[in-house]
């Protein structure tokens, strides 16, 4: 592939990382992973409310890794709260999967950051041919990705088996028992999921652009390596 070709395949991958930085920073900072509605069970059964009546019982939430606010429901009004995670919830989350994921986020975005700065060294300058170079920057793209779907796994079983949200709604809640009705995943997530993705893409740049995969050998060398052979 002529070099200039390689030169707009590498550019548009470092563009697309440092993309990718700047969104996980981003989602990092803001309160829009889950978006949830919690049900004041307690106050439900005591009128044994049905249909629309639920509606008066009915609250909601979003949070980030950081902090989040919502609207408790219980018969008796909209009552808003906001929480933050350091210190408050400490007691009441997984705190070392909560902080794996905020690990493992700052780890993407370094790796994002520091493979943005490889391709665009791989388009412009004189790239060596181990970490510098094609080998680096798939070795950079598979880890970063990695790390992208350790925060999605490790994220959603902080709220799908550990009961995230639920345990949000009922903190410093001693008299109502409040229920998880719906969890959506907001922005924050997808973005992450997004950047997940582009690394799987770089990673297909990269081979676009005429370097193979590691470990795979081509054609070429096998054919050279056999004739080796036969001449000993």
């Amino acid at each position: 592939m002529p070099s200039q070709q390689k030169k707009i395949i590498f550019c548009m991958a470092g563009v697309l990382s440092f993309a990718c930085a700047l969104g996980v920073v981003t989602a990092l900072g803001t309160p829009l992973w889950i978006k949830a509605t919690v049900l004041c069970k307690t106050g439900a059964l005591l009128v044994n409310a049905s249909g629309q009546e639920l509606d008066k019982f009915m609250g909601e939430m979003q949070y980030g890794l950081f902090h989040g606010e919502g609207v408790r429901q219980c018969g008796l009004g909209a009552r808003p709260f906001r929480f933050s995670f350091f210190p408050d919830l400490l007691k009441v989350i997984p705190v070392s999967i909560h902080v794996n994921v905020i690990l493992f986020s700052a780890i993407f975005i370094v790796l994002t950051m520091v493979g943005a700065a490889f391709f665009m060294y791989n388009a412009f300058g004189k790239p060596f041919e181990t970490l510098h170079g094609p080998l680096g920057l798939y070795l950079l793209s598979f880890i970063s990705g990695s790390c992208g779907c350790l925060v999605m796994i490790l994220f959603a079983s902080e709220v799908k088996i550990h009961h995230l949200s639920e345990k949000i709604a009922n903190y410093k809640e001693g008299t109502y028992v409040y229920k998880t009705q719906s969890e959506n995943y907001a922005i924050s997530f997808w973005v992450i999921f997004i950047c997940f993705f582009v690394h799987f893409l770089n990673g297909l740049l990269i081979r676009l652009a005429g370097f193979q995969f590691p470990f795979t050998k081509s054609k070429d060398s096998e054919t050279t390596n056999v004739a080796a052979d036969l001449m000993y």
